[in-house]
């Protein structure tokens, strides 16, 4: 799968999640990490970038963990 195809898959799933409810945005998270994990050393810019939504992916998945919805979603 190419890198833009990822995207397009993590940008799909970012905004399923963020119209589902916490437990079923949750396993749509799991399921993309592994998108956003680098497989293979990109320019700086792009580990950057991928680093940074692999931590957001993170950190929302960790705030419906606990039950903070409008948290994780900054709402």
């Amino acid at each position: 799968m190419s890198d833009s195809e990822k995207a397009a898959k993590v940008m799909e799933a970012l905004k399923a999640a963020e119209r589902a409810p916490e437990q079923i945005a949750l396993p749509i998270l799991n399921g993309i990490v592994g998108l956003v994990q680098g497989d293979h050393e990109q320019r700086l810019e792009v580990e950057e970038a991928r680093s940074s939504a692999f931590l957001a992916i993170c950190e929302v998945g960790k705030a419906l963990h606990r039950g903070q919805p409008g948290t994780a979603y900054g709402r």
